[in-house]
């Protein structure tokens, strides 16, 4: 049974289009206003949701934007208005909505309007959290700016980071409301024209370049030479000079084309006083995308991430924001907890006291399986099951790593 949650300040349109659509079958959640249309979504978990324009205090369309802002708009949104012009509707569809109902709201054109959203709502497009969500001067809204100016020049964009760089989150940037997202380094076979034609207006990436095997930079270079065909953006990312690119297999020619347009992405590392904002927009994400639960960092708890090295970049901060979020004993996280999970990557005498002194009076087979279970399960949890990015931590060949895990009782 589909979950839909109205958004209207008008009771007598609440109830209407409740009685409506609770006598098709529809489980149905009512909200007066965008404060508490946040809390029903995020308790809810609507398959869809019905959203007035004009609302006192935050309206409809404000709403919508912070949802796309936060990567929220994973749910198909129909957004109402008996007073609304054409620019509201277009305005309302370019950021995302997916359709408009005009009051006063027949029930025929509801019924249909609804089953519609329903059905696009279940081929929904993977979203994340990107560079939108951070509205406030500084870094990150600047990075958010040159990254805008150079995608309008050109559809295909390079960015380079250091190890430990922000790559998934300014990359996701490029992704337009409910299109198509497609990460080429999960691409196992050739891409084909129709599998392009299927992505249109969509967003192609891939965060390390030097990831790709011979047949997935076929699939890009061939995506490459079609972006403007289908509108499509490509975005990829690397650590790696060109010259280092060509030594992991990229032919030359290819490398030079893909260095045509490059951003340079700074380290996790470098953006200390960003930490804070952007656990903060992740912790609301997560709670959206993934079903974990809705939680709050203290204000020691966001001092405390702020401190933190983050040598492993932004996978370990999302990897940390969700441990943290579904291990929580209350509703607020504390400073504790955060040194608890950071200790044993950042504290090396936390892995010695793991070791001894049990582990290192067993005998050395014992004793080393012992240890490459910590060892493999501590990296594990910083590349968030990451098996391309555990691979490259530990340099096994990824056959070799799956038993690796399998012989010793990890997933």
């Amino acid at each position: 049974m589909s979950k839909i949650l109205i958004v209207d300040d008008e009771i007598g349109i609440r109830e209407l289009l409740s009685e409506i659509l609770r006598d098709e079958g529809y489980d149905v959640v009512l909200a007066e206003n965008a404060a508490s249309a946040k809390v029903a979504r995020a308790g809810a978990q609507p398959d869809l949701i019905l959203l007035d324009i004009w609302m006192p205090e935050v309206d409809g369309i404000s709403l919508l934007k912070e949802w796309a802002a936060h990567g929220q708009l994973n749910v198909p949104v129909v957004m109402m208005s008996g007073h609304a012009t054409i620019d509201t509707a277009v305005e309302a569809t370019r950021i995302g909505a997916l359709d408009f109902l005009e009051k006063p709201i027949g029930m025929q054109k509801l019924l249909q309007t609804v089953k519609k959203s329903l059905e696009r709502g279940s081929r929904k497009h993977r979203s994340g959290l990107s560079l939108a969500a951070f509205t406030r001067p500084g870094a990150l809204r600047d990075l958010k700016r040159r990254f805008e100016q150079l995608l309008s020049s050109s559809p295909l964009l390079l960015l380079r980071s250091a190890p430990g760089g922000i790559v998934e989150l300014v990359a996701l940037t490029a992704q337009a409301a409910n299109k198509p997202l497609l990460d080429l380094s999960n691409e196992v076979e050739p891409l084909e024209l129709e599998k392009l034609e299927s992505l249109a207006d969509g967003l192609l990436w891939c965060e390390e370049l030097a990831r790709l095997n011979r047949l997935q930079q076929k699939n890009l270079c061939f995506a490459a030479e079609r972006l403007t065909k289908y509108r499509l953006r490509l975005v990829v990312g690397t650590t790696h000079d060109a010259a280092s690119l060509v030594t992991h297999g990229w032919e030359e020619s290819d490398v030079n084309r893909l260095f045509e347009s490059v951003l340079g992405v700074p380290a996790l590392a470098e953006l200390k006083e960003e930490v804070p904002d952007i656990a903060t927009h992740l912790l609301s994400f997560l709670a959206e995308e993934e079903a974990v639960p809705l939680r709050r960092f203290s204000t020691g708890a966001l001092n405390t991430l702020r401190h933190h090295s983050w040598a492993e970049g932004y996978p370990a901060l999302r990897a940390a924001v969700k441990s943290l979020a579904v291990a929580a004993l209350s509703e607020e996280i504390s400073a504790e907890e955060v040194r608890q999970l950071l200790a044993p990557a950042g504290e090396p005498g936390q892995l010695r006291q793991q070791l001894a002194p049990e582990i290192i009076q067993q005998p050395l087979r014992e004793a080393r399986e012992a240890f490459e279970r910590i060892y493999f399960g501590h990296h594990l949890a910083q590349v968030d099951g990451n098996m391309v990015r555990l691979a490259e931590k530990t340099g096994l060949e990824r056959t070799h790593l799956y038993r690796k895990l399998k012989d010793l009782g990890l997933r």
